[in-house]
């Protein structure tokens, strides 16, 4: 029998991923903080953002904020892949090749 050990991101008593190694896992949790500080901040704006627009936006921004940066420092930001826009139930899922197990995978 082998033996593997998993690092599970849980938020509110609800699992978001699962990483093989804790590096990641911290990295992803850092970024969740982000999007919730970026959040909070957001709800201040001027503009009246309904709470899935806001919570999508700091997620975005969380996840690009080495691209913010750049354009927060006047830089021309470098071209990045678009992805598609997560939805609110949508659970992130990692790519195999960033060692996170898929919930099918978890379970076999």
């Amino acid at each position: 029998m082998a033996v593997e050990v998993k690092y599970v991101v849980v938020r509110n008593g609800e699992e978001k991923m699962t990483f093989a190694n804790k590096k990641e896992a911290d990295a992803y949790d850092k970024m969740l903080d982000l999007a919730d500080s970026l959040g909070e901040w957001l709800q201040q704006a001027p503009v009246t953002l309904e709470e899935e627009q806001r919570e999508g936006l700091s997620f975005f921004l969380a996840e690009h904020k080495d691209v913010l940066a750049q354009i927060l420092r006047g830089s021309a930001p470098q071209e990045v892949a678009k992805k598609p826009a997560k939805t609110k139930g949508e659970k992130p899922v990692a790519a195999p090749e960033e060692g996170a197990a898929s919930e099918e995978q978890q379970a076999a």
